[in-house]
C-alpha cells in the first residue's frame, strides 16, 4: 500500500499540473479579452458561463463523479471569476453593507474575484449602473415567503436597464448578538422582510421584545457591534464580519425560504425593441405591459401566450403612477425572445398593448 507521504506527493504533482493548466488558461483568456476589446464585444457573457457549467457537470458524471457533482460549478465559478478579472475589471453594485443576502447572491453569481460596490438602497443600485459606475447591479425581486419586492418592479418602469441573469439564494436567518445569549436582549434589528419571515419564532421566544426595522440585515448586525442589549436577524457571514455570536441558527418560520435576485446591466445588444443576452437553451424572459381599460383586456393578453404554448411563471400588477387606476403588469415567461414562439407572441401582444417593455431574456437559475 502507498504510504501517506507517497499519496501526498501524488496530490502535490496533480496540484502543480492544475496550476500550470490554469496559467495556460489565463493566457488564452487575455487573448480573448483583447479580441473582445477590438470588436467592442461585452466582456461578461452569462450564456457562455452557463454552457461551461452544464458541459463540465455532464462530463463529471461521465467520469464517474468521484469529485462531488455540486462542487463542479463552485470551483469553476471562481476560476471564471478570476479569469474575468484578467479581461476587464468588473464592478457590481448591491444593497449593502457587506454580508447582506444580496451580497451573498452577488458572490454566488459573479465569484469572489469581482469588485463589489455596496449602496444604501435599491434605487442607488440602479443609479450606479445607469451612470456607468458599475457594470452590473443585483437586486431582490421576490421571496418565497413574503412575495414580490414592489420597489424593484417600480424601478423598471422608467429605467433603461435590462435583466441579464437571475440568482436563487437560500435565505437562512440567524439571531446574532455580542454575547450569544438570549438573556438581556432588549431589541431586535433587521430588514422588514427578515422580521416578517421570523415573526412566529420571535413571538414564541422573545415575547414583548420590540423589533426595529433597518434597510438591510447587514446594517442590523452592524448596529449590534457596540450595543450588548441588541440582537440582529442576519446571516452567519454577517456574524463573522461584524464580530457577533450566533444566539440561534435558522429561526425563519418557513425552512424552504428562498429569495430570487435579478442581475441588471446596460443593454448588450439591440434587436428592435428586444434587448437580451444570447440564448443559453434554458432561458427566461421578463417584460412589462399596460392595457386598455376594458372588459376582458387582461384575459386577451394572457390568452396570446397560451395560444403560442408559452408558460408564464409570474405575473404581478403595479400602479402606473401616471394615471389613476391604470396598472402595469410584470410578467416572467419561459423562453427567449429569439425563440420563434416567443417572438410571435410578443408581436401579437404589442399590437394590443398601450405600452410594452422587454426587460430582457437571460439564463434561468437552476432550482
Amino acid at each position: 500500500m502507498s504510504t501517506l507521504a507517497e499519496l501526498r506527493r501524488k496530490i502535490d504533482a496533480i496540484d502543480e499540473r492544475l496550476l500550470k493548466l490554469l496559467n495556460q488558461r489565463a493566457k488564452i483568456v487575455r487573448q480573448i479579452g483583447r479580441l473582445k476589446a477590438d470588436k467592442q464585444v461585452q466582456f461578461h457573457a452569462p450564456q457562455r458561463e452557463r454552457e461551461i457549467y452544464d458541459r463540465l457537470e455532464r462530463l463529471n458524471k461521465e467520469l464517474g463523479a468521484s469529485f462531488p457533482q455540486e462542487g463542479v460549478a463552485l470551483v469553476f465559478r471562481e476560476i471564471i471569476s478570476a479569469s474575468r478579472a484578467l479581461e476587464a475589471p468588473l464592478q457590481v453594485a448591491y444593497l449593502g453593507p457587506p454580508a447582506t443576502f444580496t451580497h451573498m447572491a452577488c458572490m454566488q453569481h459573479f465569484g469572489l474575484s469581482t469588485g463589489y460596490v455596496p449602496v444604501g438602497s435599491i434605487k442607488e443600485v440602479f443609479n450606479e449602473v445607469e451612470r456607468g459606475r458599475a457594470q452590473y447591479g443585483v437586486v431582490p425581486i421576490e421571496n418565497s415567503t413574503e412575495g414580490v419586492v414592489n420597489h424593484t418592479i417600480d424601478m423598471f418602469i422608467d429605467s433603461s436597464l435590462k435583466i441579464s441573469g437571475e440568482v436563487l439564494q437560500e435565505v437562512s436567518h440567524n439571531l446574532l448578538s455580542q454575547k450569544g445569549k438570549m438573556e438581556g436582549i432588549k431589541r431586535v434589528y433587521s430588514h422588514p422582510h427578515a422580521i416578517a419571515q421570523c415573526r412566529v419564532w420571535l413571538e414564541e421566544n422573545l415575547p414583548g421584545v420590540p423589533t426595529r426595522e433597518v434597510y438591510s440585515t447587514a446594517r442590523a448586525a452592524e448596529l449590534c457591534k457596540d450595543d450588548p442589549t441588541a440582537a440582529a436577524i442576519a446571516s452567519e457571514l454577517a456574524a463573522r464580519l461584524y464580530g457577533l455570536q450566533v444566539v440561534k441558527k435558522r429561526i425563519e418560520d418557513n425552512p424552504n425560504n428562498f429569495t430570487r435576485f435579478l442581475v441588471i446591466g446596460q443593454s448588450s445588444s439591440q434587436q428592435g425593441d428586444r434587448q437580451s443576452t444570447l440564448r443559453s437553451g434554458h432561458d427566461k424572459t421578463s417584460l412589462m405591459f399596460s392595457i386598455k381599460d376594458r372588459v376582458g383586456a387582461l384575459y386577451d393578453m394572457l390568452r396570446i401566450f397560451a395560444e403560442h404554448g408559452i408558460n408564464l411563471t409570474k405575473i404581478e400588477s403595479r400602479p402606473s403612477k401616471k394615471k389613476a387606476w391604470e396598472y402595469v403588469f410584470f410578467v416572467d415567461l419561459e423562453g427567449h425572445t429569439d425563440d420563434e414562439a416567443v417572438g410571435r407572441a410578443l408581436d401579437a401582444l404589442k399590437g394590443q398593448c398601450l405600452f410594452l417593455k422587454i426587460l430582457g431574456s437571460y439564463p434561468a437559475a437552476k432550482r
